[in-house]
């Protein structure tokens, strides 16, 4: 029974031919709709990549995630500085403050003019710090090309985070969807561990 599962299963070749451009594109989504949980996604797909037989599949992962990253970054941002130049704004901008809690805005402003563009960095790897710290750059009237200058390091450091954590639970495990499994709920808790601090300290 096992085996007539396995054997119906597609080819190395054939999923990683589909997991790229997938794994591009969700994370790209996730980028400009910050709903998808895009950390999820490149550990999963790097969790399944340390199983392949090819050499350069957790490179391929990489790749993918950190340019998807950067374009739905740049994307975003062009949209938003669209919103703050137009007199009605926009649809994007009001999506972006609308997910950026006033005094994680009001953090995130003194952090950018305290540390300028290495901010965008960390702001990549704390959850939930990337929209506020873009909506501070926003605001600031930061230049398109100075945002992505700080960005591509961000999406550089991103990807390898999560791709560390779906190594890791890759590792643990001998079949690949034991792994996504691990490295789903690492990503979630690495995800939710801010909010639940915040929460405990509060009560």
């Amino acid at each position: 029974m096992i085996q007539e599962v396995l054997r119906q299963l597609p080819t190395e070749s054939t999923q990683q031919a589909v997991g790229y451009p997938t794994l591009f594109t969700l994370v790209t989504l996730g980028a400009l709709v910050p709903v998808v949980p895009t950390g999820a996604l490149v550990s999963s797909a790097a969790a399944v990549a340390i199983h392949q037989t090819s050499p350069f599949a957790l490179l391929f992962v990489f790749a993918a995630a950190s340019s998807a990253a950067f374009l739905g970054d740049m994307c975003l941002y062009w949209l938003g500085q669209r919103g703050v130049r137009s007199k009605n704004g926009s649809k994007w901008l009001e999506t972006i403050t609308r997910r950026a809690a006033p005094e994680r805005l009001e953090q995130a402003r003194q952090k950018l003019a305290e540390h300028g563009g290495a901010v965008l960095v960390l702001s990549r790897l704390v959850p939930a710090g990337r929209i506020p710290v873009m909506l501070a750059c926003l605001l600031g009237r930061m230049p398109l090309r100075q945002f992505a200058r700080g960005d591509v390091p961000a999406c550089l450091a991103w990807a390898a985070t999560y791709q560390l954590v779906g190594i890791l639970g890759g590792s643990l495990f001998r079949e690949p969807w034991q792994g996504v499994l691990a490295a789903v709920v690492l990503t979630l808790l690495i995800s939710g561990a801010p909010a639940m601090w915040r929460r405990l300290r509060a009560h």
